[in-house]
């Protein structure tokens, strides 16, 4: 089996810890969380386009006007996302944060799982999931007790 993408998906969630505080301090030291928040967006785009030139296909326009009306709110979502770890990171604690985002983001990924939503392969919820889910909700409470 090749478990390259397990592992990437291991570094993601490092870097999503690390952003957190990195955005927390630009937020701080530019007055507003909300700033450190476009400051992560604005290098992010920059970033993202420059690859996007070198290694993306060129869509043609009738690609996006194609494109279903909600999958716009992804940018939406992101930038929830960035903006409330930036305000709640120096608030909850990395930890405390990162354990609640991810038992939300597991909750809503098993329902998403169960009946195939946006395009995911569908995945029944049995027992297994359950406990998994059931687990990490009650790590999430172990890691909130001080």
């Amino acid at each position: 089996m090749n478990y390259w993408p397990h592992g990437l998906a291991v570094l993601v969630g490092v870097g999503l810890t690390l952003q957190v505080g990195i955005n927390a301090i630009a937020g701080g030291r530019l007055g507003s969380p909300l700033l450190g928040a476009v400051m992560n967006f604005a290098v992010g785009l920059v970033a993202l386009v420059a690859v996007a030139v070198v290694v993306a296909p060129r869509p043609q326009s009738s690609s996006f006007a194609s494109l279903p009306a909600w999958a716009w709110t992804g940018g939406l979502l992101g930038a929830a996302y960035v903006a409330s770890t930036t305000i709640l990171g120096p608030r909850l604690g990395a930890a405390t944060l990162l354990a609640l985002t991810l038992a939300g983001q597991l909750v809503a990924a098993v329902v998403v799982d169960h009946y195939g939503f946006i395009g995911f392969p569908q995945h029944g919820f049995g027992w297994e999931r359950a406990c998994g889910v059931a687990l990490l909700i009650a790590g999430a409470l172990l890691i909130m007790r001080k």
